[in-house]
């Protein structure tokens, strides 16, 4: 009978561990190359989650426009209503009657408009073909200009223009009753999110099971509503200015409806680089049918785009600062983005949902070194 060596345990022992560190390293890149096919896996989800998500946003424009748009007003208002609570009145009572105020204001200003707009269309064709006899001698003095234009018939290319004139009159018709059920459908919507405003964020913070969840969800929610507040109560004092300015550049510079000038003004400001150019480029055509001389036509045009230029880079900065800084580039793709989805209301509400996903990034990212309630 043969006796055990001293030491043998130990080296099987030793012998045993590194078969299973063998084992282990074999193991490894199989780990790695499972890792990355589960990234793959992970990502394709995503970008399929983000097509049916864009699917669906497009396809129901006609109810998510409206109620969007009436979230992001409500979230305004909800903070005015809170500041009025300071003085006694009950938040939903406060809200539903700024609210009401909004609408009436809103309703007034297009029936103040709709006699313009509608003279304005009326004499479309005549425009038009005053705006290509004033324009087209300033085209031909270009080289590449005069080249392309022979080989057209301007009369023909203006006799169409003005013939499919009556077309797109027709089409802007057709678009008036969905118009108006958004309307409705956005009145509604703004109401009910201002009456069960408090409500709503009580059953979100309730959604969450812990403690620590339920006060990020508070913490991002007042972050969301006091930067998109803040936003559009600075920017519609500054975009005001701006309109008042452009509404006397207009009458200086002998455009008609000047008061109507500065209103465009307004609403155009709040869509970022497509804005300016709309109104850089109508304020020249205006000037060009006005002016026979030529640096009076360009007068409202530059003067406007000047003061855009000031108001844009050294008010607007000096007055919002760094809190409301997003990344220009990332800017322009939500506006070609929501531009896409949902035409000129969706450019105006590309910054602020850019603002509230940045707010709610930054928040998401950026725990707090504390866990106090937020204020």
């Amino acid at each position: 009978m043969n006796a055990a060596l001293p030491g043998s345990g130990i080296f099987k022992k030793r012998k045993q561990a590194d078969i299973e560190i063998q084992v282990a390293e074999a193991e490894i890149p199989e780990t790695s190359a499972k890792t990355g096919l589960d990234l793959v896996v992970a990502w394709s989800v995503v970008g399929t989650f983000i097509i049916l998500a864009s699917a669906a946003i497009y396809m129901m424009e006609a109810i998510l426009m409206p109620v969007t748009l009436a979230i992001v007003v409500g979230m305004v208002l909800g903070l005015a209503a809170d500041r009025l609570a300071q003085f006694g009145l009950p938040p939903a009572l406060g809200g539903l009657l700024l609210a009401i105020i909004f609408v009436v204001g809103l309703f007034f200003l297009i029936n103040a408009l709709i006699e313009p707009l509608t003279s304005l269309a009326g004499q479309a064709p005549g425009i038009l073909e005053r705006a290509v006899e004033r324009i087209l001698p300033y085209i031909q003095r270009f080289e590449w200009a005069k080249t392309a234009i022979a080989g057209t018939d301007g009369k023909a290319v203006t006799d169409v223009a003005i013939q499919n004139a009556g077309a797109m009159l027709g089409l802007i018709a057709a678009g008036v009753t969905p118009a108006f059920i958004q309307t409705l459908i956005f009145m509604a919507a703004l109401g009910l999110f201002l009456v069960g405003r408090a409500h709503l964020r009580k059953t979100i913070i309730l959604a969450f099971a812990t403690r620590d969840r339920r006060l990020a969800a508070i913490r991002i929610m007042n972050a969301t509503e006091n930067a998109v507040g803040f936003y559009f109560s600075t920017a519609s004092l500054i975009y005001v200015v701006l309109g008042s300015v452009t509404a006397a550049i207009a009458f200086v510079g002998g455009l008609t409806m000047a008061p109507l000038w500065g209103l465009f003004a307004f609403i155009s400001s709040f869509i970022p680089y497509l804005g300016v150019t709309i109104m850089t480029v109508a304020l020249l055509c205006a000037g060009l049918m006005t002016h026979d001389a030529l640096l009076l036509a360009l007068a409202p045009a530059a003067g406007f785009f000047l003061l855009h230029l000031v108001m844009e880079n050294l008010v607007t900065p000096a007055i919002l600062g760094h809190r409301l800084e997003i990344n220009p580039f990332l800017i322009f793709l939500a506006i070609i983005f929501w531009t896409w989805m949902w035409g000129a209301v969706g450019a105006m509400l590309a910054l602020p949902l850019s603002l509230i996903a940045m707010t709610i990034f930054n928040e998401v990212r950026t725990q707090p070194p504390d866990r106090q309630l937020p204020g």
